[in-house]
């Protein structure tokens, strides 16, 4: 496998559509204010998160279960900035919708400004030919509340190119999260 270099990732990205919109630069400023930065980087993409939270609550004392997962376990929140609560949770969803190719898997991590802040990011790898808008979990790890700035950085997908391509791939499986739309919760 090699990482996908910013020539690689805009020749996808504006050929195949791969990331929409795509964004082909490195931005850290709008209207002469700082943002956590978004676009493309020089071997990865930083991904921007949408205006749409969900955040955890524990109002009904239950508990978490991937196998019967129940949506009122979490707060919906449309903000420009969200607060996660301390030692809490939220899934947000992206503003960008992907299409990875058959030959590319990518991993998504964290960005050092929110890492930094105790804001860890988790999101699973987006295997070859995955498509839909990625839902982001966000983990508050501080006894503090914390602060996510929407249509801003979020996380960086780091694009891996595959020495062959694969056999069968996340479309062929008929993957349980193809082509999501807004902040898809678990499926078991």
């Amino acid at each position: 496998m090699a990482l996908l270099s910013d020539r690689e990732i805009k020749q996808l990205a504006e050929n195949g559509e791969m990331i929409e919109p795509f964004i082909d630069h490195l931005v850290s400023e709008e209207n002469g204010k700082k943002v956590i930065s978004y676009g493309l980087s020089s071997y990865g993409y930083d991904l921007r998160v949408s205006n749409k939270f969900k955040v955890f609550t524990n109002v009904y004392g239950t508990v978490v279960d991937p196998k019967g997962f129940n949506d009122s376990e979490f707060v919906d929140i449309e903000t420009d900035v969200c607060i996660i609560p301390p030692n809490s949770f939220a899934l947000a969803v992206s503003v960008e919708y992907l299409r990875i190719p058959r030959n590319v898997l990518t991993l998504c991590v964290c960005k050092s400004t929110y890492a930094r802040c105790g804001i860890i990011v988790n999101v699973t790898p987006f295997e070859p030919e995955w498509e839909g808008y990625v839902t982001l979990e966000i983990s508050n790890t501080t006894p503090l509340p914390a602060k996510v700035y929407a249509n801003e950085g979020l996380a960086q997908i780091l694009f891996l190119k595959g020495s062959e391509t694969c056999l069968t791939s996340y479309r062929d499986r008929k993957g349980k999260y193809m082509g999501q739309v807004g902040i898809t919760l678990p499926r078991a």
